[in-house]
């Protein structure tokens, strides 16, 4: 591992004098410059400027609405994006690469996914939303890597992007993601792999977007480590077991998981066409192209010159040509200077007719070869495939959702200061689960919604979004979603303030799984679960100048849905007859969040610090630590006056609380039940040590993880799942643009 580390800083390096920077356009646009500030010159004059960028956006999952972002090319924060606990450490683990995973800041959980057995994997599972579209001047290739350990214990992460166009309209790429965590405990690897394909066509009138995605996941689930003290007191055992040797609750049983997702959004639009000035990149390319006619022109025209001079065995003068040109250009109007104000024609849209297609398949199946005696309280008997001790649950899902909108557009004249719009949408959702009678039973919806929203995301100072929606049929009519965000932006004392608002209304029913679920050892049928309602209220405080961030969000809950687990202890403290329960509270839980963001620069000095408080009124259903903090102490300077560096440590730490317990049956994570068995985690600094590093278009790092680990120390995200000790690592990201 260290000679390929060595390898890849001596080919960065060698490449310092011919390096370039990245930077980001107002429309989202990524260019390339070199180190005088100017873009790459055309190879015969030394002048003209090559335009060459990449366009970066995401899509509306509703109605496809663009939205520009910036690509995936930031240096910042760079080594924490391997982990998945998160950029700030903010997510409870079960500890290796791949593992399932749980926000402890509550108001940041997404919202709870109809197939939930998959949700734990947000990290690897992206949502059509947060897909990057590109866009891009010419073909680009990404690829990365993550790497420690070895062949026994290490992780890789793997990830490849190629984006290229057809013509300027149409954008075109692929996606490869793999994953692999051996474990560096005893039955705890991970093996996923995601292929995706997109593209897009933006035209004038018509405008579309299709990404099919195709995941296989495979999680091997331990259940934990027998006893804790193998971590917090080693010392009272008489033998010093290293990570692979501490025995773990369960062996041969796995998660597995195997999903295709496919989103096609597209729609037509009337209206008219008007002038409009030109982009700055549209101007370069257009006088790209001009001057490099005028330059083949002129060519063409000195080679004549020149070959009837010779013709008529005259002797050709090519500085006295060139003067003679010169004298010529200077005084012919028609070859003067251009206009710089540039325009071109746009089309403006009014109205557009939208629909929007999501299908998404799912197939779960837990399985296992040998199972601990006595861990699970109760074994049922269905006929599907369930023999001796082995166990395969399987369930499928299958949801397919269409959305037919009208919009009235945003800007089409100076009184259109909001867009609308109108759609009507049918929900199509399928559940297999085995049965007791037969081998398994089908389970089908149909749900159909109205709704609407109102919009404004032009100009500077005001922008708001609200969109709201009704079931007005279906097995769960009567479902209701509003959601809004607002953000006001002023100047002020010569800063920049933002005060921004965010929100939504939810009354909804949860999951089908929650109601029903069939396995060898888990089973309810028809729990009366009523509709959850989720009400969030949010405000957020931004100074630019002294990069300050404020946020303060409420949350009011009442019939929340959530699993509870128990367990008994024998004497050796090894959890024995687990059950999992589907719970709903009926009464009302309100929590408390606020979360302070602050960035001090002091020269090459440099600190971030996020600080999270939260409050919750039902510890015991929603247990949420009250603090979670994150700070990182870097300096950040040049080597070579092309190598940017940031080499620092950081720490993330939370207070002590009754954390969820991890459910390998379900892959979820669930409240534990019994006062007398639970186990609190927290109030453990994690700290990591790294040198990151940022080079034209190459971004690595290296990194000593879990710097201060010690024995007997509480390292532990999830009852009963120690995180891995001490561990170098590193990690690469390289752009090729062709």
């Amino acid at each position: 591992m260290l000679p390929t580390l060595v390898l890849l800083l001596a080919m960065t390096v060698l490449q310092l004098s011919a390096q370039e920077y990245n930077s980001i356009t107002p429309d989202g646009m990524m260019r390339s410059a070199n180190r005088n500030g100017r873009n790459n010159n055309d190879s015969v004059k030394g002048k003209t400027e090559i335009p060459r960028g990449l366009k970066v956006w995401t899509v509306d999952e509703t109605f496809g609405d663009i939205r520009y972002t910036e690509p995936d090319t930031m240096a910042y924060m760079y080594m924490n994006t391997i982990f998945t606990t998160g950029l700030r450490g903010e997510y409870n683990t079960t500890g290796n690469l791949g593992a399932a995973r749980q926000n402890r800041i509550f108001t940041d959980r997404e919202d709870g996914a109809e197939f939930f057995f998959t949700q734990p994997y947000d990290y690897f599972i992206k949502s059509p939303g947060q897909h990057h579209f590109t866009n891009t001047f010419s073909p680009i290739t990404n690829l990365s890597l993550n790497s420690c350990g070895n062949r026994t214990n290490g992780e890789d992460h793997f990830q490849a992007l190629f984006a290229v166009n057809a013509g300027k309209r149409i954008g075109l790429g692929i996606k490869f993601n793999y994953l692999y965590g051996r474990g560096y405990y005893q039955e705890n690897s991970a093996s996923m792999m995601d292929f995706t394909t997109y593209g897009s066509y933006l035209g004038d009138r018509y405008q579309a977007h299709l990404l099919v995605t195709a995941n296989h996941m495979k999680q091997a689930e331990n259940g934990g480590i027998t006893n804790d003290d193998y971590i917090t007191h080693p010392e009272i055992f008489q033998d010093d077991y290293s990570e692979n040797e501490i025995p773990t609750m369960l062996s041969e049983n796995w998660n597995r998981n195997d999903n295709q997702h496919i989103f096609f959004t597209h729609r037509y639009s009337l209206g008219f066409n008007r002038k409009v000035p030109m982009t700055e990149d549209e101007i370069k390319a257009k006088k790209f192209a001009m001057e490099s006619k005028e330059e083949n022109d002129a060519r063409r025209a000195k080679e004549e010159a020149r070959k009837k001079a010779e013709e008529e065995g005259m002797e050709f003068d090519d500085k006295e040509y060139d003067r003679q040109l010169e004298i010529t250009n200077s005084t012919n109007p028609e070859t003067a200077p251009a206009d710089t104000s540039w325009l071109k024609n746009e089309y403006v849209p009014v109205t557009s007719f939208i629909h929007t297609m999501n299908l998404k398949n799912y197939r779960r199946i837990y399985q296992a070869y040998s199972t601990t005696n006595n861990y699970y309280a109760n074994t049922y008997a269905p006929i599907y495939r369930f023999s001796g001790d082995s166990i395969y649950d399987r369930t499928t899902h299958l949801d397919l959702k269409n959305t037919f909108g009208i919009a009235l557009l945003e800007g089409f004249n100076k009184y259109a200061k909001a867009g609308l719009k109108a759609f009507f949408s049918h929900n199509y959702l399928r559940y297999t689960l085995p049965d007791s009678t037969t081998s398994s039973r089908t389970y089908t919806e149909n749900d159909f919604f109205v709704g609407g929203q109102i919009s404004k995301t032009l100009g500077n100072t005001l922008h708001y979004n609200v969109t709201g929606e009704f079931e007005f049929a279906g097995q769960r009519i009567g479902d209701i979603a509003i959601d809004g965000t607002a953000d006001l932006n002023f100047p002020l004392l010569g800063d920049t303030v933002q005060l921004a608002a965010s929100g939504f209304f939810q009354l909804k029913d949860p999951s089908f799984y929650y109601s029903t679920y069939h396995s060898k050892h888990l089973w309810w049928d028809n729990v009366d679960m009523k509709k959850a309602m989720h009400t969030k209220i949010q405000g957020e405080f931004s100074l630019a100048r002294t990069d300050t961030h404020l946020r303060l969000a409420v949350d009011n809950l009442s019939n929340y849905a959530y699993f509870s687990t128990d367990y008994t202890q024998d004497e050796d403290r090894s959890r024995l007859y687990n059950t999992v329960s589907p719970r709903q509270e009926g009464g009302n839980i309100s929590l408390i969040t606020a979360t302070l963001e602050q960035r001090l620069r002091l020269g090459i000095i440099n600190l971030d610090a996020q600080l999270t408080y939260q409050q919750s009124s039902k510890e015991d259903i929603i247990p949420v630590p009250a603090l979670n903090a994150y700070a990182n102490l870097f300096l950040r300077f040049k080597i070579a006056h092309v190598l940017d560096c940031d080499l620092g440590a950081d720490v993330r730490y939370f207070t002590k609380y009754n954390a969820p317990d991890y459910v390998p049956s379900i892959a979820q994570y669930a409240i534990q039940e019994k006062n007398e068995n639970k186990v609190k985690v927290g109030n453990y600094p994690i700290v990591n040590v790294y040198a990151n590093f940022f080079l034209k278009h190459t971004r690595f790092f290296a990194m000593m993880s879990h710097v201060n680990c010690t024995d007997g120390g509480n390292y532990f995200l999830t009852p009963h799942y120690p995180l891995n000790r001490r561990i170098f690592r590193f990690g690469v990201s390289w752009n090729f643009f062709n």
